[in-house]
C-alpha cells in the first residue's frame, strides 16, 4: 500500500501547488519524516517492496508517502465549477501506520493530507485539509517457496471513513463540490487482491507484482456519490544491487497501471461522462539504505485515455517516500 506512482509537475504549476500549501502542513510533513528517522531498527525482515507479503509478525511500521498529481482540464463551461469537477493538480501526503500481528496478518491505519488546486478559464480554487482515514486488514492466504523463489498472495480488506474535511469554499463563500473536496463524507469500502512472483524465466531476482484494488463508494456530502475507482498496478521489478547481510538492496524496473472510474451521481442524477479510463506507463526504484529503512520513487505518465465530456484523466504523476521498520511489542 505504501507504493505510489504519478510524474513531474511543469515548473508553473507546481508553483501554483506550492503557494497552497501553508507552514503548518509543511511542519507536518517535516514531523513525520523525523519520527520515520527516528523509529528502532528492526533487525527482522525489511518491509517488502511487493505487495503480497505482510508485515512481519511482531513488527511495525510508520511511513511517509507524497504523491503529485496532474490531470487533463475539463472543457470549459459557463455557470462556475462543475459539480464532477476533479482537482487539475493535487498533493496528497500519506502517513501510514501498519502492524504486523500474525505472520499472515497485519493492521495498517491510513491518514491522509491533501491539498487540491482547479483552475479552468476564469476559474481558480484551492484548498488543503485532512482526507478520509482508512483501517485495512491484509490476509496472505497462499505462499509456495521453491528454488526458483517464493509466490504469495493476499486479500486487502476495510473501510474508508468519513474523517475528512468537506466544508472547503471558494473566495466568493461558496462551497466546493464533493470532487474537490479533501474528504467525502461517505463511508467507503476498499478491497484489494495481490499476487507476488519471484524468480521470473528463473532469473532469481526478477519479481513480478500484481496489485488490483477497488473503492466501492457510498453516497457522501452534497448529496454526492463520487464514482467508484479500479485500479491494476503491474510491476516487474529487478534487483541489480543486494549486499551480503541484506541490509542495502536496490529493486528498479517498469509499472503498467489501468485505472478506472465510474460516473458520478449527484442528488440522484447520474452525469455521463464524468468517468472513463486511463492507462499510465512508468518505472518505481525502491532502495534499502540501511536495515528496516527504505526510500522509492515512481513516476508514470498518461499513455491513453478515454475522452467522455467531463472526464478529467491522470495525465502524470510522481511520488516519493520513506518507511521505517521497528519491533512492535502488545
Amino acid at each position: 500500500m505504501c507504493l505510489g506512482i504519478v510524474v513531474p509537475l511543469c515548473g508553473k504549476e507546481f508553483v501554483k501547488l506550492r503557494n497552497t500549501v501553508s507552514f503548518a502542513y509543511g511542519m507536518r510533513v517535516w514531523l513525520a519524516l523525523v519520527v520515520s528517522l527516528c523509529a528502532s531498527t528492526a533487525r527482522a525482515q525489511g518491509p517488502a517492496p511487493e505487495t503480497a507479503p505482510p508485515l512481519f509478525p511482531g513488527g511495525g511500521l510508520v511511513s511517509y508517502n507524497s504523491v503529485f498529481s496532474a490531470r487533463g482540464l475539463m472543457p470549459d463551461l459557463s455557470g462556475g465549477v462543475p459539480v464532477t469537477a476533479r482537482p487539475t493538480i493535487s498533493h496528497e501526503a500519506d502517513f501510514n501506520f501498519t502492524w504486523g500481528f500474525h505472520r499472515d496478518c497485519d493492521l495498517s491505519v491510513l491518514i491522509p493530507l491533501i491539498t487540491n488546486h482547479f483552475e479552468m478559464t476564469g476559474t481558480s480554487v484551492a484548498g488543503t485539509g485532512l482526507g478520509d482515514a482508512m483501517v485495512l486488514v491484509k490476509y496472505r492466504f497462499y505462499r509456495r517457496d521453491s528454488p526458483r523463489g517464493t509466490t504469495q498472495a493476499s486479500v486487502t480488506l476495510g473501510p474508508k471513513l468519513p474523517t475528512g474535511q468537506t466544508q472547503l469554499s471558494d473566495r466568493s463563500g461558496n462551497r466546493l463540490p464533493a470532487g474537490l473536496q479533501p474528504g467525502t463524507g461517505s463511508t467507503d469500502l476498499f478491497l484489494a487482491a495481490n499476487w507476488t512472483y519471484t524468480g521470473l524465466f528463473n532469473i532469481r531476482r526478477l519479481v513480478a507484482d500484481e496489485d488490483f484494488h477497488s473503492l466501492l463508494r457510498s453516497q457522501g456530502s452534497q448529496s454526492t456519490r463520487l464514482g467508484g475507482d479500479f485500479e491494476s498496478r503491474f510491476w516487474l521489478s529487478y534487483r541489480p544491487y543486494e549486499s551480503k547481510n541484506v541490509a542495502r538492496e536496490w529493486f528498479i524496473g517498469p509499472v503498467l497501471t489501468w485505472l478506472h472510474s465510474q460516473d458520478d451521481r449527484v442528488a440522484g442524477v447520474t452525469h455521463g461522462g464524468s468517468g472513463g479510463d486511463v492507462l499510465l506507463a512508468g518505472i518505481t526504484s525502491y532502495v534499502g539504505v540501511r536495515p528496516g529503512m527504505h526510500v522509492w520513487i515512481g513516476m508514470d505518465w498518461d499513455v491513453a485515455h478515454s475522452t467522455g465530456a467531463l472526464f478529467m484523466p491522470v495525465r502524470r504523476h510522481i511520488s516519493f517516500g520513506i518507511t521505517q521498520q521497528f519491533r512492535l511489542h502488545l
